[in-house]
């Protein structure tokens, strides 16, 4: 596995799939954008995802609130579909528990869960449950709609568009390098047999905005809202779940595109560059390859840009080329840098 890696067994779990798809027509669109999309009438389209969350590979309970969790949960998948220019409609989700998990628990995990797709305005319309021997799991899958008009895939972008991000990068990274020192002092407590009675949100009430980022990141469904009331659909759209970097080479790769973005125009909050400072990081590199941050990279031609200039959560960091320049970063000197060297999460290569 660690030979191939996630999106090499992505690739060939979707080779073996393709197979399948001339059993539903109705089918549109399978494995390899961030839904599948179903047609179930001419006009309007069902476009359907889900995202597993894994004790110690996604979370970690000693430093995420199981409320946080559960919202966190379901604003994983709302951003899946956000980025097909969609709105939730329902879910599902399947939970394996432990048994050293009591009922508050999982009424709490529930808890969260229910305030997150409030906000969002989506149901929780069933699922299934199941004892686990190896930490919690929790799998949710979802449904959204979308006029057929409005659908956006990775797969659209030209040459010549601008490149444009939602929100800002690199809180999410700063959140839970933040959350791993403060699990590290209180293991080390642990260890030498001391106590351990801090309030960790607390203590870390300067770092409020980055760990919320980690624990609470919110889909960007505002800036669909605002897509849909602007009659924008833009050419092409991923949300960013594994880093900047490997998803803008995952949209370049689906719309056959190179891409040229600038260092000095990535979003980077003046807190999370606080934080790299005092921990020795880099907070460039927590924006390309930190993930987690499911805000929206998206395309658009330059002559419709001026229709949402005015939303000040949306960035331009650079434009689409031709594929054989590859996707390169240009730094604060100059310098072009090959971003296909660049990785970001990958399950199978950690």
């Amino acid at each position: 596995m660690s030979e191939i890696g996630e999106f090499g067994l992505i690739d060939r779990i979707a080779t073996l799939a393709e197979t399948t798809l001339p059993a539903v027509p109705e089918l549109l669109t399978g494995i390899g954008d961030d839904c599948a999309v179903y047609s179930p009438s001419a006009k309007l389209l069902q476009v359907a995802t889900t995202d597993m969350l894994v004790d110690q590979v996604h979370f970690d309970l000693l430093t995420t609130p199981l409320r946080h969790l559960g919202s966190k949960a379901i604003s994983v998948n709302v951003s899946d579909i956000c980025a097909m220019n969609a709105l939730p409609r329902y879910a599902l989700i399947s939970l394996a528990v432990p048994d050293s998990f009591s009922v508050q628990m999982v009424e709490e995990l529930y808890q969260g869960m229910s305030h997150a797709a409030k906000e969002y305005g989506l149901a929780i319309a069933g699922g299934d449950t199941s004892s686990s021997r190896s930490g919690l799991f929790i799998s949710i899958s979802m449904i959204g709609e979308v006029a057929e008009e409005k659908l956006t895939r990775r797969s659209g972008a030209q040459p010549g568009e601008l490149l444009c991000i939602t929100g800002s990068l690199g809180g999410a990274a700063a959140g839970l390098k933040l959350l791993m020192r403060e699990k590290e002092i209180m293991l080390n407590h642990i260890e030498n047999n001391e106590s351990y009675q801090r309030n960790v949100m607390a203590d870390l009430q300067e770092y409020r905005e980055a760990i919320q980022q980690q624990l609470l990141p919110l889909a960007r469904i505002d800036i669909i809202r605002f897509f849909h009331s602007r009659h924008i659909r833009p050419s092409s759209m991923i949300d960013i779940s594994d880093g900047l970097s490997p998803d803008l080479q995952h949209l370049c790769r689906h719309s056959n595109v190179g891409a040229m973005i600038e260092e000095g125009r990535i979003p980077i909050h003046g807190s999370t560059r606080r934080i790299a400072d005092e921990l020795q990081d880099d907070a460039l590199t927590w924006a390309l390859t930190g993930g987690e941050e499911y805000q929206l990279l998206f395309t658009i031609p330059k002559e419709e840009y001026r229709v949402i200039a005015d939303n000040k959560a949306i960035s331009v960091i650079g434009e689409t080329t031709d594929r054989k320049e590859g996707v390169q970063l240009s730094d604060i000197y100059g310098m072009k840098i090959d971003l296909s060297s660049i990785r970001g999460f990958d399950h199978f290569n950690q």
